[in-house]
């Protein structure tokens, strides 16, 4: 056994190399494959839609907030991933009682980094995780100015309309690719809670509220001087290796 520090600040002693992993985020599914983990991975979510062969052909054990305990026990993890943000407090404590369970938390664009290097680590691909970090750099050095300076609103949610703030991994996203947050306010506060809130673009996410330009009308009219946009959420809320495949 190993013995590793995850992203919640506990310690969890997994088995040298663990043959049976249970992952219950997306992004977290997508980077273990890009891992060439194979087998390895032996469970997933309902929402792991990439890569689509695993999705179409590993047992899913339900959402990401809604496991399905007795599939994921059945399943005989050694290792189970999951994430703080995505993953209820009360669902990991149980899965807990199941097997191992390392737990992220990715709030700016050093803890992804220390995600993709440790994740990496405890799978023994320790040269592969140093290899997707130095393509995420080379991603950022040359996506550095994509928002062009502009003071941006990054719209997740639409009634009531939420917005991202500061300390979330897309702050550090929308940041690292040249837009400044407008938003002050930590995580993800309520558009009317806001105050001297002028974007010079607004970004509607494709998720998790699936917006479209038939929502464009509707920010318009509360921001009429300022560029409507709908960006990937995929690309803006994905750490892993989304945006580098």
């Amino acid at each position: 056994m190993k013995t590793f520090r995850d992203q919640m600040g506990r310690e969890v002693s997994v088995p040298q190399c663990p043959q049976r992993i249970v992952s219950l985020v997306p992004s977290i599914t997508e980077y273990l494959f890009a891992l060439g983990l194979g087998e390895r991975v032996v469970g997933i979510t309902k929402f792991c839609i990439y890569p689509e062969a695993w999705f179409q052909s590993k047992p899913r054990v339900g959402g990401t907030k809604t496991p399905d305990f007795e599939k994921i026990q059945n399943l005989v993890p050694d290792l189970i991933i999951g994430n703080k943000e995505e993953n209820r407090v009360e669902d990991i404590e149980r899965l807990r009682e199941i097997a191992p369970v390392y737990m992220s938390d990715v709030n700016s664009i050093e803890d992804m980094y220390d995600f993709l290097a440790c994740v990496a680590d405890i799978v023994g691909c320790r040269e592969k995780g140093a290899e997707i970090i130095e393509q995420w750099k080379g991603y950022f050095k040359e996506y550095s100015n994509q928002g062009a300076g502009k003071k941006a609103l990054y719209v997740i949610w639409k009634d009531p309309v939420m917005v991202v703030g500061k300390e979330t991994y897309i702050n550090a996203y929308m940041e690292a690719v040249g837009y400044q947050n407008c938003v002050h306010e930590p995580r993800y506060p309520m558009l009317d809670a806001l105050e001297n809130c002028q974007p010079e673009v607004v970004l509607l996410s494709t998720e998790p509220y699936p917006f479209k330009e038939s929502d464009f009308a509707y920010f318009r009219r509360i921001f009429p001087e300022a560029e409507i946009a709908l960006v990937s959420g995929e690309e803006f809320s994905w750490y892993g290796v989304r945006n580098i495949l």
